[in-house]
């Protein structure tokens, strides 16, 4: 357990009010003023401001809430190994992944298993493949799902399943009406692309490139940094998009979105990847297990309702 002093000084830093703090842990005002005082005792300087109804970190105080987080981090950390022992997994488990599989795979992925270990708190943050590759790697994040090949030394990759690339766009663009798409046949038709760094970019440009078709060629109409930024441009009849089946599912069913395989057919791999570590705690390695091969089992069941 970490010292409630530093709990309680981090709380007031983040909230920037001694109310609000107050509020989060459950004290009351007093008692939240009496620990912060105890601390700048302990240390002999002072190390928040207050002043014109703001607070603001002293010099002093910045360097201790830098230490106080990386404190309760190894607190929460050590709450988990230990409760471990007791075959009981629990605590927090930081995610990272990539929009395309936050849209379809991940909110299932983490229902079931939330059921099978309900004292698990996942933490999730969504970002662009490479992104999550980076915080993987600075051991930001426990587990990435991303839909590149990582060849980082320090990551240690599974491969989980894939999923089939489509070009998406309006029921009466002009190529709803191919059964497949060449490179050379989206030429002169306005792309609604990803954005740099995410996965399905790379992917469609080398597409693209191996169809005999550069980059510079297509008529870019955006470029979109979120999933369903690109399925809204593509239902309104703004130009075509590409996007993984899984998750423009729900739209085909619909009707509100027509999807094309392309010829060659392309896919994007998804990947699990965590740090390599000696001491990788029990909780990390039985996710890793667990979503390796449930997003194996989910693609089988895509595979055949299609």
């Amino acid at each position: 357990m970490a010292d409630r002093r530093l709990q309680v000084f981090h709380a007031v830093a983040k909230h920037g009010s001694f109310t609000r703090a107050a509020e989060h842990l459950f004290m009351t005002q007093p008692a939240v003023t009496f620990q912060i005082k105890q601390l700048e005792e302990q240390y002999n300087t002072r190390l928040l401001d207050r002043g014109h109804g703001r607070i603001s970190l002293t010099p002093a105080g910045q360097i201790v809430l830098a230490y106080a987080e990386r404190i309760l981090d190894l607190s929460e950390e050590l709450d988990s190994r230990v409760a471990e022992l007791t075959d009981e997994l629990a605590g927090p488990l930081n995610i990272g992944t990539s929009t395309t599989l936050s849209a379809y795979w991940l909110p299932l992925l983490l229902a079931g298993f939330k059921r099978l270990y309900p004292r698990v708190i996942p933490r999730v943050w969504v970002a662009n493949s490479q992104t999550t590759e980076d915080r993987v790697a600075a051991r930001e994040l426990d587990i990435g799902l991303v839909e590149i090949v990582s060849d980082q030394p320090t990551i240690e990759r599974r491969n989980a399943t894939r999923d089939e690339l489509m070009v998406i766009c309006h029921p009466q663009h002009p190529l709803a009406s191919y059964e497949r798409l060449k490179a050379t046949d989206l030429l002169g038709h306005p792309f609604i692309h990803r954005e740099n760094g995410n996965a399905i970019r790379d992917l469609a440009d080398d597409f693209l490139e191996a169809g005999g078709v550069p980059s510079a060629d297509m008529t870019i109409c955006a470029e979109l940094g979120g999933l369903n930024a690109v399925k809204h441009f593509a239902a309104e009849g703004l130009g075509f998009g590409i996007a993984s089946y899984a998750a423009i599912r729900d739209e085909r069913k619909a009707g509100t979105l027509a999807a094309i395989p392309l010829d060659p057919p392309l896919y994007t791999p998804f990947e699990l990847i965590i740090p390599r570590d000696k001491f990788r705690s029990r909780l990390v390695t039985t996710f890793a297990d667990y979503a390796c091969e449930e997003l194996a089992r989910m693609a089988e069941a895509l595979r055949a309702e299609a």
